[in-house]
């Protein structure tokens, strides 16, 4: 029948549905956006001081990689459960389990930087009289923000992916959308949040690559060198 409405045949495109549950879109959005940053920017100042306890040796290294590899297999439902207890059904639940999740490659990633700055450049370093603090923020962590930083980036797109496992405790962003839509089979709101979930993903990543170029630009240099 002509002009019929396609949320009421149920197509999975549906512009109708997108003006018509634009606040709907919006809100899931942002709390998706809010949950994913919070969850990243705090698992950077965790993974941080423990690549840096790594750094000391095998002795610390073994346990904070091993432990943090292990929380990354824990399931998510299994993960939301143990933390259920501490923080109840609440949006800290959820960002608590996401920052579990992404020490494993933030503590790596880390730890492969600060790995990687030769021993030479600390050498001269110290001979300039540059302490352990100074030769870490000015010195260290500068160079060894490509690693750090391509850490966060592979972190920021998983942690999206993630974050719609919260929907499970109502605190999904996006995942508040899905979950219910493949239960009652409404095809237009799950095509639609997850497409917003991918762009989500995509535009980080662009976000982070350019602030990654824009603070690291010794390595563009490096990559265009070459013979003539």
């Amino acid at each position: 029948m002509a002009g019929r409405s396609c949320l009421v045949a149920n197509d999975w495109l549906c512009w109708e549905y997108v003006t018509s549950r634009s606040q709907e879109l919006t809100d899931a959005t942002a709390e998706h956006v809010w949950i994913t940053g919070v969850s990243v920017l705090v698992g950077l100042a965790v993974a941080l001081p423990l690549a840096l306890l790594a750094r000391r040796g095998r002795r610390w290294a073994a346990p904070v990689l091993g432990v943090t590899t292990l929380l990354y297999t824990i399931p998510s439902l299994a993960m939301f459960s143990l933390l259920l207890p501490f923080f109840g059904l609440s949006a800290a639940l959820v960002v608590t389990g996401l920052v579990l999740y992404s020490l494993t490659i933030l503590v790596r990633n880390a730890l492969a930087g600060l790995e990687a700055v030769p021993e030479e450049v600390r050498e001269a370093a110290r001979g300039m009289g540059y302490g352990p603090g100074r030769l870490l923020w000015q010195v260290e962590l500068p160079l060894a923000l490509p690693a750090l930083l391509a850490g966060v980036r592979i972190a920021t797109v998983s942690t999206v992916a993630l974050t719609t496992v919260g929907s499970i405790v109502g605190k999904g962003g996006l995942g508040n959308l899905i979950a219910p839509a493949v239960n009652s089979s409404f095809k237009a709101q799950v095509l639609t949040a997850s497409v917003l979930c991918v762009l989500l993903a995509l535009v980080a990543d662009l976000l982070l690559l350019g602030l990654q170029r824009l603070l690291t630009p010794w390595t563009r240099v490096a990559g265009t060198g070459g013979g003539a």
